[in-house]
C-alpha cells in the first residue's frame, strides 16, 4: 500500500455517514482506502462502491467482495450506480483533499517543494497538463484562473511573469515556476503563496470545481430519504459550494421557499461545520485546513409544511 495520508477527521466523517449494516454506500474519493476500510468495518453484508480516477489508488484495494472499485472520476457516479443497480444509496462520502502520496511524488508535479514536470493530472490518462495550461493560455485567462482559483491579488502580475518567461522558453518544470514566482510572494509567506498558485493550476487542470458541482447535484438524485452526504473540503472555494448546496440546494446560496415560507431544499444540514481537534492537528498537520460538513436528504423537500 502506498504512503497515502491518514484520513482527516475519520471518526467524525464515519459517524456523520451513519453507516447501517446491510446498507449501500459510496466512497467518492478512495485514495489510500482509509475511509473505505472504516465503512466496511461497520457495513455487515452491505455494499460499498468506491471511486478514484488515479491509477495509483488501485494498489490499495482490499480483498473484500462487498467493495466495488470504479477507476473513474466521481462525476460519473450516477452512471455507474445506475449500471450496477445500486440506486438509491444510504450515504455518500467525499474527501476532496490531494493525498500526501500525490504531493510527495515529484513526477506528479503537485507541489512546489519538489522539482518535477508540470503535470498535476489526477487522472494520468487525461490530456490537459499544467504545462499545457501555462504555455498556451492567453494572459487574461491565466490571470482569471489565478484570481478565481488561487484567490491571489496579484493574479495579473503572475500571468504577466509567466507570459514573459514563455516568450523566451517553454515552462517545463515546477522548479522553474516556483523560481519565477517566489520573488513576487509576500515576505515570509512564500510557501503559502506558491501553494495558492499551484492550487489554482491544479483546479484548472482537473476541472475540480465543476466535478464537485456534479457530485453534489447527483447526490440529490442518488440518496434515499434520510441518507447522508458527508464532504471534507480543504479550501474556501470548495467549502462555499458545499455549504450553499447543503443549505439551499443550489450553489449561490439563494433560499427558495414554499407558499408557507418554509425553506425548499433537498437537504438539511445535520451539524455545524466541523474542524479537526488539537490532538489530530498535532499528528496530522494536513488537517489544519479541513472542513467537514454533513447533510441529510429531506424526505419531502418540496413539501416541508403539513397540510
Amino acid at each position: 500500500m502506498h504512503d497515502y495520508h491518514k484520513p482527516v477527521m475519520i471518526r467524525e466523517a464515519i459517524e456523520g455517514l451513519h453507516v447501517v449494516r446491510g446498507g449501500t454506500y459510496v466512497d467518492a474519493t478512495f485514495g489510500g482506502g482509509g475511509h473505505a476500510l472504516a465503512i466496511l468495518e461497520r457495513l455487515g453484508d452491505g455494499r460499498l462502491i468506491a471511486f478514484d480516477q488515479d491509477d495509483d489508488a488501485t494498489r490499495n484495494i482490499p480483498e473484500d467482495q462487498r467493495l466495488l472499485f470504479v477507476n473513474h472520476n466521481f462525476r460519473y457516479m450516477k452512471n455507474f450506480l445506475k449500471l450496477h443497480g445500486y440506486i438509491p444509496v444510504d450515504g455518500i462520502l467525499a474527501d476532496l483533499g490531494v493525498s500526501s502520496h500525490q504531493f510527495d511524488q515529484a513526477s506528479r508535479g503537485f507541489s512546489a517543494r519538489y522539482d518535477g514536470p508540470l503535470d498535476m493530472r489526477m487522472n494520468k490518462m487525461a490530456k490537459t497538463t499544467a504545462r499545457e495550461v501555462l504555455n498556451t493560455y492567453e494572459p487574461d485567462k491565466l490571470a482569471g484562473m489565478f484570481r478565481m482559483y488561487g484567490e491571489l491579488r496579484n493574479a495579473a502580475g503572475i500571468a504577466s511573469a509567466i507570459v514573459g518567461f514563455r516568450e523566451q522558453q517553454a515552462l517545463e518544470t515546477t522548479g522553474q515556476l516556483a523560481g519565477l514566482l517566489k520573488p513576487m510572494a509576500p515576505r515570509g509567506r512564500e510557501n503559502k503563496y506558491l501553494a495558492q498558485v499551484f492550487q489554482a493550476i491544479r483546479i484548472e487542470v482537473n476541472n475540480e470545481l465543476e466535478a464537485l458541482k456534479e457530485l453534489l447535484l447527483q447526490s440529490d438524485k442518488l440518496l434515499k430519504a434520510g441518507g447522508r452526504l458527508v464532504v471534507i473540503s480543504y479550501h474556501s472555494l470548495e467549502d462555499r459550494l458545499v455549504k450553499h448546496f447543503m443549505k439551499t440546494g443550489n450553489f449561490e446560496g439563494k433560499a427558495k421557499k414554499n407558499f408557507y415560507g418554509s425553506l425548499l431544499s433537498p437537504f438539511r444540514p445535520v451539524s455545524k461545520l466541523q474542524t479537526a481537534g488539537k490532538a489530530e492537528l498535532n499528528t496530522n498537520p494536513r488537517a489544519r485546513s479541513a472542513k467537514l460538513r454533513i447533510a441529510e436528504k429531506n424526505p419531502f423537500p418540496n413539501d416541508n409544511e403539513p397540510i
